[in-house]
């Protein structure tokens, strides 16, 4: 065959692809249409918002069409069916919390180029044992470190090649890339940059006039909740490891220079000015300055001669398709808070009306969690938090609903069983060769031993701080 007919085929082979998948997703938009308007008896209004981000959210799976394509395409939709002018549809992809991730890709994006993140993974090997668990345990705290100041998916990607260059033995390479999806999903939670759900939720509490969390407040509430989880982690990845060695003289000739230090005082001196700007009521009011435009700036000054590391041709790494993303998850759940979508639920969320508190909090946590099974995180938590923060008003105070929204946002970044459900777990199974069953098996422990922390946490710690 002729390398133009092979071209000619793989072209067909893709428009296919795609005419199938955009199929699949009006199949979808038109089942949700007609089950929300003739069964749910929704108005046409909602049942067309509900069939576009079926229609949306089929596209983001299937991947028939780029995502940052599909993220776009809520600014053509909405206003076409009435659902949001074009005006309150774009400024979703302006919300400011939007700059404050685009900063920290900037910073990811440094932080790879001059490879310290290998540095840091040495630092915290040579701390450990070189034992199965000794390793668990250093890269689970390489990710805590690295999510101080980057999103989850971004300190996956970066320690994915170091836990695959560990060991060739499958059973502890599976330990190992498990390792790194569940502690950078864990880790994630620890800042509000660290995962698209915090970015969403306090975006979500900006926009409805909810007071939001600092970021100094957000790391204390959620640091020992972090630290709970990574210790669950380890006894449940290191099981029957203990009589296992290692070599690890490949990281031998990994040395810091000094980029690395240099890169390592921008990262404190961002985590320094950070903690100084946020308020710790009522002891400390902060110093008023925006945590978004604190962030782009740091992620500017990479590009600064001799001081950063990245030139402008080093930007074209960053994810700008994730950034349309979460401005596309900004739009639908304005989209929602707008509709009287919220006013279908409330029957339904009304049997909790009478019931304790924890009650609701323990069934935010297990939905949470059943629902990333079929949705992922971002879409998640952009669809749901509106929903319980409308449905809700008739019982609930404005403390609980809060809480109630963060109690979800958190228990979505456990989602530890399914490889789509969190973007750690879908990198290290596309790249890790790891088993959906492995994943599930230890995920589904590690995720039952997170409900039971968030539900004590959000009753007895963090009730304290909202």
């Amino acid at each position: 065959m002729t390398q133009a007919k092979k071209t000619q085929v793989n072209n067909e082979e893709k428009l296919s692809k795609v005419l199938k998948g955009i199929a699949l997703a009006l199949f979808f938009q038109i089942i949700t249409l007609l089950i929300s308007f003739f069964y749910l008896h929704a108005s046409f209004k909602v049942s067309v918002l509900l069939s576009i981000v079926a229609f949306l959210v089929t596209l983001w799976t299937n991947k028939a069409l780029p995502i940052g394509v599909v993220s776009l395409l809520p600014i053509i939709l909405f206003p076409s069916f009435g659902i949001l002018d074009t005006h309150s549809a774009t400024a979703n992809y302006a919300n400011p919390i939007l700059f404050l991730f685009l900063g920290g890709f900037m910073i990811a994006a440094a932080t790879e180029k001059i490879g310290l993140h290998k540095v840091i993974a040495k630092t915290f090997l040579d701390k450990f044992p070189k034992t199965p668990k000794g390793v668990i345990s250093a890269l689970a705290l390489a990710c805590v470190l690295l999510g101080s100041a980057l999103s989850n998916s971004t300190v996956a990607l970066l320690l994915l090649p170091v836990a695959m260059s560990i060991s060739e033995d499958p059973f502890l390479r599976t330990r190992f890339l498990l390792a790194i999806a569940f502690a950078a999903s864990i880790s994630g939670i620890t800042t509000p940059i660290g995962s698209p759900p915090n970015l969403i939720y306090l975006g979500f509490l900006e926009s409805s006039g909810l007071e939001s969390i600092g970021f100094a407040t957000w790391i204390f509430m959620m640091l020992p909740l972090t630290l709970l989880m990574l210790v669950a982690m380890v006894k449940i990845l290191s099981r029957n490891t203990k009589d296992m060695q290692l070599d690890l003289r490949a990281f031998e000739d990994v040395k810091i220079n000094k980029k690395h230090k240099r890169m390592l005082f921008f990262l404190l001196a961002l985590l320094v000015v950070l903690f100084l700007n946020s308020p710790i009521k009522p002891l400390y009011n902060g110093l008023g300055l925006n945590e978004n435009l604190i962030l782009l700036s740091f992620g500017l000054m990479m590009f600064l001669p001799k001081i950063g590391f990245l030139t402008w041709n080093d930007s074209k790494s960053i994810p700008y398709e994730l950034i349309f993303l979460f401005g596309a998850s900004f739009c639908i759940a304005t989209a929602f808070s707008q509709s009287e979508l919220g006013g279908a639920f409330e029957e339904f969320f009304l049997l909790f009306k009478d019931t304790p508190f924890i009650f609701f909090i323990l069934f935010a946590c297990f939905w949470a969690i059943i629902l990333t099974s079929f949705l992922s995180t971002t879409a998640l938590i952009a669809i749901i938090l509106p929903i319980i923060n409308v449905a809700t008003g008739g019982f609930l105070t404005e403390e609980q609903r809060v809480l109630s929204m963060l109690v979800m946002t958190i228990c979505a970044s456990f989602s530890f069983i399914v490889p789509i459900s969190t973007p750690p777990n879908a990198l290290v199974f596309a790249q890790g060769g790891i088993s959906a069953w492995d994943m599930a098996k230890y995920g589904f422990l590690l995720a039952l031993a997170g409900v039971f922390f968030v539900a004590i946490f959000a009753l007895v710690y963090w009730r304290w701080f909202i």
